[in-house]
């Protein structure tokens, strides 16, 4: 059965190039020209099952693709945990740290090479499908710092028994620094070990997902004692916390 995914875009000769190049890879597109339809689609009692990912465009015609991630984010699971790629034009930087901030899992400017998008996709998925699998390697599925408690099995995060809301990117992130707690690791080998590929030349996403995590598990975002920034390096997870 070919994987589902649902693209949330005004622009009909854009998303009709992009579904039959994806169709090719085994992809089915189902295109929504604006919000209301894309939301439609994601409603837990649509007639369609939800996608199994969502390419949502920025600017949309009768809504701003920000607060589409939001109402994305806010429904039932498992919808509200589909992996999320931001389509934003021109690149503009701010756009891009929004969208991370309020729950995309990655963004792609315009105009895009299909081939990036396409591997962007699949990334998405892998980290999506596989995530549990790869956590049962080690030898534990639950790590615990302190209050923290990280289920790589379940993929849930508790602070003091209370669910932290985490993105699956930016929990894939905190499996990645909580595996080597105590190692000092650079934000090329931070997306390298989550993303599968090197940081981009001025690719600072990747503070607008720490900020967002600790946001999640610190009691004091601006003394942070779990992760902590390595100036000029990256960033290290403490092995010793409350």
């Amino acid at each position: 059965m070919n994987t589902s995914i649902l693209m949330i875009e005004d622009d009909v000769r854009l998303a009709q190039m992009v579904s039959e190049y994806l169709a090719q890879s085994g992809f089915a597109v189902t295109h929504a020209p604006d919000a209301r339809a894309g939301l439609e689609r994601l409603s837990p009692n649509a007639a369609q099952p939800a996608a199994e990912l969502v390419v949502l465009d920025l600017m949309l015609p009768d809504m701003d693709g920000l607060d589409v991630c939001r109402q994305i984010r806010t429904m039932p699971a498992p919808i509200a945990s589909l992996p999320i790629l931001m389509l934003t034009a021109k690149g503009d930087p701010m756009d891009r740290v929004i969208g991370l901030e309020i729950g995309a899992d990655d963004y792609l400017p315009k105009p895009f090479e299909p081939r990036e998008l396409l591997a962007r996709i699949r990334a998405l998925l892998r980290r999506q499908n596989t995530g549990a699998v790869a956590a049962d390697t080690q030898a534990h599925d639950v790590m615990r710092f302190g209050s923290l408690e990280i289920d790589r099995s379940a993929r849930v995060v508790t602070v003091a028994g209370q669910a932290a809301d985490l993105t699956s990117y930016q929990f894939d992130l905190l499996v990645t620094l909580a595996e080597r707690a105590g190692r000092v690791l650079t934000r090329d080998q931070i997306m390298e070990a989550v993303r599968g590929r090197e940081l981009e030349a001025f690719d600072r996403s990747i503070d607008v997902h720490m900020g967002r995590i600790r946001a999640a598990i610190e009691s004091d975002i601006k003394n942070p004692r779990r992760i902590l920034t390595v100036r000029g390096v990256g960033y290290v997870f403490a092995k010793q916390q409350d």
